[in-house]
C-alpha cells in the first residue's frame, strides 16, 4: 500500500516536496483534530503544511477507520477513497482550500482531474462539475 500512497501523493504534487504520510487510529485522529481544528471527532485526513517554497513540505495524517467507514457509507471502493483523501490532503498542503463555494468548486474540479488521470471515478458524483 505504501507504493499507492506515493503514487497518489506524487500525482497531486506540483514541483518537489518532502511529505510524511501517517496512518493513525481513531483516538489519535480525534486528538489531533480537536487540538488543531477544534473539532472533537476523528476525521479522514488532516494536512499540516510547513513550507510551500521552494519545496512543498508537510504532513498528511490519515485515519484508516474513518476512510473505511466513509467508503462503505458512500459505496466507493476503498482504494479510490484513499486516493481521494491523499490527493485532497496534498492539495491542502499546496494552499488549496474549500472555505467558500468558488474555492470548493475549484478544488473539487482539480481533484476530479487528478483522480481521473489515476484511473479513479469522480469522487463527487452527487455534485456535478460546473
Amino acid at each position: 500500500m505504501r507504493a499507492d500512497f506515493v503514487r497518489w501523493a506524487r500525482a497531486a504534487l506540483v514541483g518537489g516536496g518532502q511529505i510524511t504520510i501517517r496512518l493513525v487510529d481513531v483516538e489519535e485522529g480525534r486528538e489531533l483534530n480537536k487540538e488543531y481544528r477544534g473539532k472533537d471527532y476523528a476525521t479522514n485526513v488532516l494536512s499540516f503544511p510547513y513550507e510551500t517554497e521552494p519545496l512543498v513540505m508537510g504532513d498528511l495524517v490519515i485515519c484508516p477507520a474513518v476512510v473505511a467507514q466513509e467508503a462503505t457509507e458512500q459505496n466507493k471502493p476503498l482504494a479510490a477513497h484513499y486516493a481521494h483523501m491523499t490527493v485532497h490532503g496534498m492539495l491542502h498542503l499546496q494552499g488549496w482550500d474549500h472555505e467558500n463555494d468558488d474555492d470548493a468548486q475549484d478544488m473539487e474540479n482539480e481533484e476530479r482531474t487528478l483522480l481521473a488521470a489515476l484511473g479513479y471515478p469522480d469522487p463527487y458524483p452527487d455534485n456535478p462539475a460546473v
